[in-house]
């Protein structure tokens, strides 16, 4: 089909009664990957509604069709304007312009380059983006004026490790002949076997591990019963003088941790207690580091009690500089939490 016949296809569905939505729908069903854009469905049906009758582009008099010209320069602009991510294929059909042409405004006069698109975890608000630089700028003042200390540091969370493991994409790259077929690698199944495991650290290395069987719901009661009271016992024992007393404490704000019942039970054993903005693994030692760290390294298992005796010889095999590399890049990346005004920031991480 040429651009003709997509605009003809577009006048008529209009003429019946269909929206943009549902006409961009027939394209894609048709045409997949290679079908139109939303965008210039939208744009065709504003100009069928303002009374344009004719499919064919309207005469350029007096402009070259493949020139630089600042109509063409302007054309291109708006056309990425309104859909950052439309192709070459999608702009020569709505400009009629050559491709060598468009290369080059898009290059030579606007300055363009195509990247892919940086994945984040949350659209944060202004208040997110708020939250993160108050959290980040307390924290920072108190580590700078030696009220707090990294090795007084606790922190910890809970992640899944699946029993099957598959690796990094790139782990999986392998050298074949001509006219072979790539490998193949089953990715990870959301009912294959798996454990959730809690793990809290230091910078002196790890501190509790903590399992759950599958189905047992992990509420205030067993974070408490199964996570805080083995892990206070085991600091205790460590420092039997002062116990937890003026120990820093963080976790993230998962609705067991926020409960009142842990709130109460944290704050009666003295701990202090360190907030973690909503929204930030960026900012949490357990999500940048730590859970990547032993996933990288795991074996395949059978079972829920081989997987957690690898994790714990894995950490126990984790040399204390890197515990202690990794508080410190903590305190890195409340810096750039700041310096970013609150936006996430790995994609500036080298």
């Amino acid at each position: 089909m040429n651009k003709e016949n997509y605009r003809f296809y577009i006048f008529m569905r209009f003429k019946l009664g269909f929206d943009a939505k549902s006409i961009h729908a027939d394209f894609v069903s048709i045409f997949g990957d290679n079908a139109i854009s939303y965008d210039t469905v939208a744009r065709w049906i504003r100009h069928f509604k303002d009374g344009r009758q004719g499919f064919e582009d309207e005469p350029r008099v007096g402009r070259p069709i493949t020139g630089k010209s600042d109509a063409n320069i302007d054309l291109v602009r708006n056309i990425i304007e309104d859909n950052p991510y439309v192709t070459y294929d999608e702009i020569e059909a709505e400009t009629s312009l050559c491709r060598g042409t468009i290369y080059g405004i898009i290059h030579d006069c606007l300055k363009l380059k195509k990247v892919t698109s940086r994945w984040v975890p949350h659209l944060l608000s202004d208040k997110n983006r708020q939250d993160r630089i108050r959290v980040c700028e307390y924290n920072l003042e108190r580590f700078r004026d030696n009220r707090w200390r990294l090795c007084d540091v606790v922190t910890g969370d809970e992640s899944w490790f699946f029993w099957r493991q598959i690796g990094r994409k790139q782990s999986h790259m392998s050298w074949i002949g001509e006219g072979e077929s790539p490998r193949t690698v089953v990715r990870q199944g959301r009912f294959e076997p798996k454990t959730m495991v809690r793990i809290f650290f230091r910078t002196s290395g790890a501190e509790q591990i903590t399992y759950w069987d599958k189905g047992k719901t992990v509420d205030s009661e067993s974070y408490i019963n199964d996570c805080l009271n083995p892990l206070v016992s085991s600091l205790q024992r460590q420092r039997k003088q002062s116990g937890v007393k003026n120990l820093k404490f963080h976790h993230d704000n998962a609705r067991p941790h926020v409960a009142q019942a842990v709130i109460e039970f944290l704050e009666g054993q003295e701990f202090i207690m360190m907030e973690q903005p909503p929204y930030s693994p960026d900012l949490a030692p357990s999500d940048f580091w730590l859970f990547d760290y032993i996933k990288e390294r795991l074996d395949n298992h059978t079972s829920a009690e081989s997987l957690v005796r690898q994790i714990t010889k894995i950490l126990r095999e984790t040399p204390k500089k890197e515990f202690q590399k990794t508080f410190e890049k903590w305190i890195e990346r409340m810096d750039l939490c700041i310096k970013f005004k609150g936006d996430y920031f790995e994609h500036e991480l080298k």
